[in-house]
Parts: structure tokens; C-alpha cells; sequence
């Protein structure tokens, strides 16, 4: 948006009285504690700034402790994670996971070549990108608008079309548990191994048990939507001594036990810098204030926004979040007009509505910064031909899905991706600051032209 579409959009009558914050706010912020620099700067006058070190030993054995499973080890980002957790299940599914041998034979097709999995379709493209590595074949599916996550009813009816599909991958969104247990029993009746991607809730829980502990394979996260949001690492969360010593091997590029470069298997290089776990071990010991905070902000979007106008995304059931990302699903009785096509988008402004992308624009006109909720992986060109399925079943079995005269097919994550926004959250943002946000996304429901009389 250019300047001068910004101050027009500022000087409409409807937001008399409000100016554009001075300084940015962000949708993702940090803080920074005494801690995480004496860490960090141990790990400069040390010269451990290397893929091992004092850090990583040390967050690798505190959060394995804390998320109650034997072993964790540090990698650089979500991707690694998951695409090392991929590699694990192929070998022990298929036994095929070093590049070399695979199921189409010697070095060909990848790990998962020609098998199907499981996949959330509303989450963001790294959780599905380690399987297209591998050569598989994503079939994906539709969330619950109970919680944002994968539904458990819409996941029988996927394994009842492919019943041979013996890896799932679940995605917890925006620091909210999905029902985890339900799809852990689904896999388990199906003999089917569940990659669990909690890298935006790693203080999340269900009755006790941690996020990322119900898996085969597990991961929590320091992104930007993380509740620790240092902006890089993850922990690979696993029970067994072996799957542990494999990805440490893979990640740190796969040399064999010689004098010389030897390479027996692929390798990559996917380990956690050491001064970047200092900055996760400085952080992580303030979890339990950071999700204080991001409960406090998301409640307070959550009293202030009508309930008539706006959903907030839902705990789960027996869940305690983490309210990484603050996200609200506009419910207003008045239909917004909005279309977007693969990359514009346009909108009409009417009164006692508002569209998404029309409160996008504001909030970026007034200097505040929001995303939109992962469009669903189905509807991404690049991944447009693989299987989707909702509660009506199979994209590629339903016999009437691509006729226009047909009614709505069911799509939750579609309708939250049309439907929805997510507000600035950052751990640094102000209760003031909150406040005026607030305050802009109220007026933009009323019509550009409305007058407002000037409160004394």
C-alpha cells in the first residue's frame, strides 16, 4: 500500500480521531531477557558457535524432561523437524530412509515414493513440504472449527478411501490443541504412525500430557507464532535411543565414523546453531509468563469484539493452550463482499460489515501489522492435485463437487482462510496499543463515509 492510499484510508470520517501508530506494531514480538544475552554471549567468548555446545546440551535434556519423552534433539527449523521425522517413519514403515534405498529401489523416487500421507490441510506449507521431498503423495485433511485442527471424523473417512495410508501428520494451530487423542486412537487402530507438529505450543497440554508427547514423532517450535518466538529452532521430540542418534547424524550432514569425508547416507544440514539455543534457553524459562500474557491479549480481543461479529479460534476440550496467535473468524449477520483471486484481491465497504482484507488494509494503513489465516494447502496451485477430503468425503470421489450449480461443499478451512484474520499479538504489544487496535477494527464496520461527532 502506497503512502497516499494509507492517508485516504486514515482520513475517512469513520476513523475521526484515530492516528496511525508511530512505531510499527508487529504481529509477532519478542522480549529480551538478561538471561538469554548472558547465554548468548557465553557462547561467543567460548567459540561455540557451532552446531554443538553448552546450550544445545542443555535445552535438548531440559525440554525432553519437560515434554516427558526420553529424548530431544535440537534442529534448525519446523522443515528439519519434520522432514527428519518423515525420513524416521519411512525407514521403519518402509524401510527406506537414506536416499539410497527406497520403495522403488536403489536411489530412486525418495523415502516415501509412491505412498500417501495424511496431511493437515490447514497449516502452513513446511508441514507438508518434507513429504513432497520424499516423494510421497499428500492426501489432505479438512480441520474442525472446534479447535482448528485436523478432524478426527473427516480423518476415519479418509482412511476408509485409502485404508493402505500408514503415516499421519498433525498440525496444532496458532498454540491451540487440536483432538489429538482422537487421532492418535484413529492411527492406532489403522497401525498408523502420527508425526505431531506443536511447534507454535510448546507449553501446551491435554490433561497433563504435553504437546508433541502424543506422537511417534514430535516437535515443538521457536518460530515467529511460537509462544517462545525467537524466530528459528525446533526440537525433535522422540522415545527411542536409536531414532535420536539417526537424526543427529542425518542433520550434521550424514559423515561416517573416518579420517576423511565419507558419506555412506544423504546428509543435510539441519542442526541448531549454538548461539541460537542460547537464545531459546534464555527465553524458555519465561514460558510460563509468555502464555500468561498471550491469554491476557487474546481474552481481551475476545470481551471487546461482538460475539455477534466475531469468533475467536476455540480451545480444545481438556486443553490448556498456549494463545500463540490471536485469531478471529468474522460471523456478522451482514455478509461482507469480498473475492480474491490466486494473488489480488478486492472488497466493497459497507456499513455493519467489514471484510477481512478490508480490515487488513486499515490496520496496515494505521501502522499495525496482521496476517490472514493459512490459506488451506488443497487450494495452493502446487498442490492442487492431490486429494482433499472434508465431511463430505474425497475431493476425487465426489461426483458432483466441481459442478458451479452444486450448493457449498463443506470446507472448514476454507471458510476460516475467507472468513478469518489474525491480530497483532506480540509479547511486547501494550494493553494501549491493543486498545486502538480494537478501536480501528470496530470502525471499520461502519460505511467510509460515516460522521462521527468529536467526544469532548
Amino acid at each position: 500500500m502506497t503512502e497516499y492510499a494509507a492517508k485516504l484510508l486514515r482520513e475517512e470520517p469513520r476513523f475521526y480521531g484515530n492516528k496511525a501508530f508511530e512505531k510499527r506494531v508487529p504481529f509477532s514480538s519478542k522480549v529480551m531477557y538478561d538471561e538469554e544475552t548472558e547465554f548468548v554471549r557465553a557462547a561467543l567468548e567460548d567459540g561455540e558457535t557451532g552446531t554443538t555446545g553448552k546450550n544445545i546440551d542443555i535445552i535438548e535434556e531440559g525440554l525432553a524432561a519437560f515434554a516427558g519423552v526420553k529424548y530431544a534433539v535440537a534442529l534448525n527449523s519446523r522443515t528439519a523437524a519434520i522432514h527428519m521425522a518423515v525420513k524416521l517413519a519411512a525407514e521403519r514403515l518402509y524401510g527406506a530412509s537414506s536416499g539410497i534405498t527406497t520403495p522403488d529401489g536403489s536411489g530412486k523416487g525418495g523415502a516415501l515414493s509412491g505412498k500417501r500421507v495424511f496431511c493437515p490441510d490447514f497449516a502452513p506449507a513446511s508441514v507438508v513440504n518434507p513429504v513432497i521431498f520424499e516423494g510421497g503423495e499428500p492426501v489432505f485433511v479438512d480441520m474442525s472449527r472446534s479447535d482448528f485442527g485436523m478432524d478426527p471424523e473427516v480423518l476415519r473417512l479418509a482412511f476408509a478411501r485409502y485404508p493402505d495410508v500408514k503415516l499421519v501428520i498433525m498440525y496444532h494451530a496458532y498454540g491451540f490443541l487440536g483432538q489429538i487423542a482422537a487421532v492418535r486412537n484413529i492411527c492406532n487402530e489403522h497401525e498408523a504412525l502420527l508425526i505431531e507438529d506443536a511447534s507454535e505450543c510448546p507449553g501446551a497440554s491435554v490433561n497433563g500430557k504435553r504437546a508433541g508427547s502424543f506422537g511417534d514423532y514430535g516437535m515443538i517450535g521457536f518460530g515467529e507464532e511460537s509462544i517462545i518466538p525467537v524466530g528459528v529452532g525446533s526440537m525433535l521430540l522422540v522415545d527411542d535411543d536409536y531414532s535420536a542418534r539417526k537424526v543427529r547424524y542425518w542433520s550434521a550432514g550424514a559423515h561416517a565414523d573416518a579420517k576423511w569425508n565419507q558419506h555412506e547416507e544423504l546428509g543435510y544440514e539441519y542442526g541448531l546453531n549454538n548461539v541460537a539455543a542460547g537464545m531459546i534457553r534464555g527465553q524458555i524459562v519465561h514460558l510460563e509468563e509468555h502464555r500468561d500474557r498471550k491469554k491476557e491479549i487474546y481474552e481481551h480481543y475476545r470481551n471487546s469484539l461482538n460475539e455477534e461479529m466475531f469468533a475467536m479460534n476455540p480451545a480444545g476440550e481438556d486443553a490448556a493452550a498456549d494463545y500463540s496467535v490471536s485469531c478471529v473468524v468474522l460471523e456478522s449477520g451482514i455478509q461482507f463482499q469480498e473475492m480474491r483471486s490466486e494473488r489480488k484481491y478486492q472488497y466493497l465497504s459497507q456499513h455493519g460489515t467489514a471484510a477481512p482484507m478490508e480490515i487488513w488494509d486499515v490496520l496496515d494503513a494505521f501502522n499495525a501489522e496482521c496476517r490472514l489465516p493459512w490459506k488451506p494447502l488443497s487450494a495452493q496451485p502446487i498442490f492442487g492435485q492431490y486429494d482433499q477430503f472434508t465431511l463430505d468425503g474425497g475431493k476425487h470421489t465426489y461426483e458432483l463437487f466441481y459442478r458451479d450449480t452444486f450448493f457449498q461443499r463443506c470446507n472448514e478451512s476454507s471458510y476460516v482462510f475467507a472468513h478469518g484474520l489474525c491480530l497483532p499479538s506480540g509479547l511486547g504489544m501494550t494493553i494501549e496499543e491493543q486498545d486502538r487496535v480494537i478501536d480501528i477494527i470496530r470502525d471499520c464496520f461502519r460505511a467510509p463515509d460515516f460522521e462521527r461527532k468529536q467526544q469532548e
